[in-house]
């Protein structure tokens, strides 16, 4: 006889309540989708307008989460910019070298152009018919054209260093020149901290005194920064009180400090609400063969083993002398493998959740990462404080200043004209990639040169004035071949290799075309785009709810979910609303057919893939993708409503006339959307530019418009109690059964 007898009550509550979520009912199975389309506009409207939530929040003090705000990341046709054409000159390359050549000149631009901050730029490579390869690249927000064409400059230089041993120190004359300047600062910002003591103005001093550009304008403000995003300034005023200045000269890189606290606070994390936090933490490593940079030799047992072994002895009081005696971590055991104040997301996360969940002055039980078996050691844990804070800014000099900057490269005379290629070759040993490097007859006496008189030290390799690599020579190297080896992965490789050829193989490159696009054009293009919108989407509204009355409203409903869904998606990325909607899909899966799991997956599949191909930026030409996909899903909708008519005046009930209106309808949707999604994916797949983007809309607006026509519209009418629709069957149509 068992001890406790089951109570028969609870067994079958249980088993009813199981069922139901599981099988739910016909009714049951609306509410559930109703919930999945109510969360997605929930976080659709967040995404739109979580800047007015966040207002909300902040003005009523609501115990509510804030969200991150996005906003619309807008094409050259509507900030206006530069578009310039390039022809590359591939005439003296081999047909095998021609491809892999223009893609590292690609990626020379690429990366030219990254450093002058230009968002949202676009490279393209086009290659016509007769074989001739061009590149097209998109330059938002510049209209200075000579400043464009400077940035992108002309053939790749790559160039062969090695290190500086000649260091010029500065003159008699230099050094007084350096500190009667330094002088002459400090007794300036003395002066100015003398007014801001005596009760001066802080900010209109910050913004006449200031030597800070970035925020004179502002009167100093520097807004909320923690001790990860300014140390320096940060450690000034963790001492100083809120609403009070500094009483002394603070010193930091580059000159002098008077600080103003305005406010102190505890970060929070904007979407958990809770408090942000700190660890301080040590850690010993035992790695493993195949792990990241190991080279213990150790199996993953016998490394398990031995980090079990370790974690028995191990005290806080000897942790440190454990790290030096056995971490496999060179850098930990010369410092006890100290780690200092981290947040959770500067760890690989399986080291941070087990750090953040331990105790304080606790040791951890061992922990497996890429890296290899971990002890953590955790020492302290704090809040994170940020603190607001405006400043004034008095600029000092240094070495540098006065002589320029030394670098610890110096130039030699081999450059890429003397490299004849770079090619991926595997290790025969190991079968590791490696770099191949071949030089011409010249190139390979000046490398032999330079080898000779750097064994055991590094080479650096740089392209466009930026190191690339710097492999360590291991002895003179004779015949004008070469290997770089090294803990790469294939992918490594082959980029290494395509910028070495960017800058051996001989791709000039001349500018054929350019154009100017001013922003006034494009933000007028914008604005009387978002006007069509809105009146286009009235006149529809009214449309829909006079001919087609009920089903009208309900259609006009998820148009709205439709609009909100597609700028939403298009704030966020494709990525990210793939998620989104494989959650929704899923829920509705789950609880009602179990073919929308298969969906959900189809959907993040195809989203994914889309939004790998180009950058989520509004254009002139998606914006007009996207009213299309608007009138597709409007035509879906009265071609649904035409079937029920028809269905209705064949004498079915009201009821059945909704259901099979919508299966008798769904194959001529189906059909004609595809087909369009079938022609978005060859244009993005073979066209550029604008062509593209307007694809890349309308593809996207497609798969929305049939869920919301289909899906949505369907569940809103199957909210409404089907007793109560044939009590008023005028609210559908006119037609008498």
């Amino acid at each position: 006889m068992p001890l406790f007898a089951p109570i028969p009550g609870v067994i079958i509550m249980s088993d009813n309540i199981l069922q139901k979520l599981i099988k739910p009912s016909a009714r049951a199975k609306v509410w559930w989708i109703f919930a999945g389309i109510m969360i997605l506009v929930l976080a659709a409207l967040l995404i739109n307008f979580g800047g007015y939530y966040n207002k909300a929040v902040d003005k009523f003090k609501a115990p509510l989460p804030k969200v991150k705000e996005v906003s619309f990341k807008l094409g050259q046709d509507l900030v206006g910019g530069t578009t310039l054409t390039y022809q590359a000159d591939v005439s003296a390359l081999s047909a095998a070298e021609k491809s892999n050549a223009v893609e590292g000149v690609r990626d020379v631009i690429e990366r030219r152009i990254n450093v002058f901050g230009v968002s949202e730029s676009s490279v393209q490579i086009n290659r016509t018919s007769g074989g001739d390869y061009g590149i097209i690249v998109e330059l938002p927000g510049v209209k200075d054209v000579k400043q464009a064409i400077k940035m992108i400059g002309e053939t790749p230089l790559l160039e062969f260093k090695e290190q500086n041993n000649e260091v010029r120190k500065m003159t008699v004359e230099e050094t007084k020149q350096l500190n009667d300047f330094n002088k002459a600062a400090e007794k300036s910002a003395t002066e100015v901290l003398g007014k801001v003591i005596s009760g001066g103005d802080f900010k209109a001093l910050a913004s006449v005194y200031s030597q800070d550009d970035k925020t004179k304008a502002s009167g100093g403000d520097l807004g909320f920064i923690t001790e990860k995003d300014n140390p320096e300034i940060y450690n000034l005023a963790k001492n100083i009180a809120s609403g009070k200045t500094s009483a002394d000269l603070g010193q930091i890189t580059g000159g002098f400090e008077i600080i103003k606290v305005e406010e102190k606070r505890v970060k929070v994390n904007p979407f958990s609400n809770t408090a942000e936090k700190e660890v301080k933490a040590a850690h010993l490593l035992i790695c493993y063969i195949s792990k990241t940079g190991c080279e213990s030799g150790l199996t993953k047992e016998q490394a398990l083993a031995k980090i079990n072994k370790l974690k028995q002895d191990a005290t806080p009081a000897n942790f440190k002398d454990l790290v030096k005696q056995n971490s496999t971590e060179p850098g930990a055991r010369e410092n006890g493998g100290e780690l200092g104040w981290f947040g959770a997301d500067a760890m690989v996360k399986p080291f941070a959740d087990q750090v953040f969940k331990q105790a304080v002055d606790t040791i951890s039980s061992p922990v497996e990462t890429d890296f290899g078996w971990h002890l953590i050691y955790k020492q302290e844990e704090r809040k994170v404080e940020e603190i607001k804070v405006s400043h004034i800014f008095i600029k000092t000099k240094i070495e540098a200043d006065i002589i320029g900057k030394q670098s610890e490269w110096k130039n030699t005379e081999l450059t890429g004209k003397n490299l004849k290629s770079a090619t991926v070759e595997f290790n025969p040993q190991d079968g590791s990639p490696e770099v191949s490097l071949v030089f011409d007859e010249q190139g390979a006496k000046m490398f032999e040169a330079i080898t000779a008189r750097n064994v055991n030290k590094p080479v650096a390799i740089y392209l466009d004035g930026y190191p690339i690599s710097q492999p360590n020579v291991n002895e003179k190297i004779t015949g004008g071949k070469a290997v770089i080896s090294g803990k790469f992965n294939i992918t490594e490789a082959k980029l290494l290799t395509q910028r070495l050829n960017a800058g051996a193989l001989p791709v000039p490159i001349e500018l054929v075309n350019q154009e100017i696009t001013g922003p006034s054009l494009g933000q007028k293009s914008m604005a009387d785009s978002a006007r069509a919108g809105v009146i286009g989407f009235i006149i529809i509204a009214i449309f829909m709810i006079l001919f087609y009355r009920l089903p009208g409203l309900m259609a006009v409903l998820a148009l709205a979910v439709y609009s909100l869904t597609v700028f939403a998606i298009f704030k966020i990325g494709f990525s990210m609303a793939a998620l989104l909607l494989v959650g929704v899909f899923l829920l509705i899966g789950i609880t009602v057919n179990g073919w929308f799991i298969l969906f959900a997956f189809l959907s993040y599949i195809l989203l994914y893939f889309i939004g790998g191909l180009s950058p989520v930026t509004l254009t002139l030409a998606g914006l007009a993708g996207a009213i299309v996909s608007v009138g597709m899903a409007v035509d879906a909708n009265i071609l649904i409503f035409a079937r029920m008519k028809e269905e209705i005046a064949n004498g079915k009930p009201l009821t059945s006339a909704i259901e099979n209106g919508f299966k008798r309808a769904w194959p001529s949707i189906r059909d004609s959307n595809f087909n369009t999604l079938i022609t978005c994916f060859i244009l993005i797949m073979f066209t550029t530019s604008a062509v593209k983007g307007f694809a890349i809309t309308l593809g996207l607006g497609v798969i929305i418009s049939m869920f919301t026509a289909i899906f949505i519209t369907r569940n809103f009418l199957n909210l409404i109690p089907a007793e109560w629709l044939e009590k008023r069957h005028g609210l559908i149509t006119s037609i008498k059964k």
